[in-house]
């Protein structure tokens, strides 16, 4: 459903589906590159499309994050309560995430919340 879903949106910013010749077309496919994507059903590859001209990155990601929404809630939680970035990865694992989560994706994850409580 996720690469249905970043499919489309690819479609719609292209102008014109896979091998579809059409005046409104934007610029072609170029082949694609798998991101890893770890949700609470386990990681996920998703191929995100390359172009030809421009660039293309789905709304459903964020550049440089690789956790899910309800995976992200799981961490900042952890972070409010005090668990150490390096034990983040036990719970995570905990979740079902295979592959876990560095103590820098954690920081990374958790860094944005520091500006809103500085705020």
């Amino acid at each position: 459903m996720l690469q249905a879903l970043v499919d489309a949106e690819a479609s719609a910013a292209i102008g014109a589906q896979p091998h579809e010749r059409t005046p409104d077309r934007t610029t072609q496919r170029n082949g694609t590159r798998g991101k890893t994507t770890s949700t609470t059903a386990g990681d996920l590859t998703v191929k995100i499309p390359k172009l030809r001209q421009g660039s293309f990155f789905p709304s459903l990601r964020q550049p440089r994050r690789r956790v899910d929404a309800a995976l992200h809630a799981v961490v900042v939680q952890a972070y409010v309560h005090g668990v150490p970035t390096r034990r983040v990865d036990d719970l995570v694992n905990a979740l079902g995430v295979d592959t876990g989560i560095s103590k820098s994706e954690a920081s990374w994850t958790c860094a944005g919340l520091d500006t809103q409580v500085d705020a």
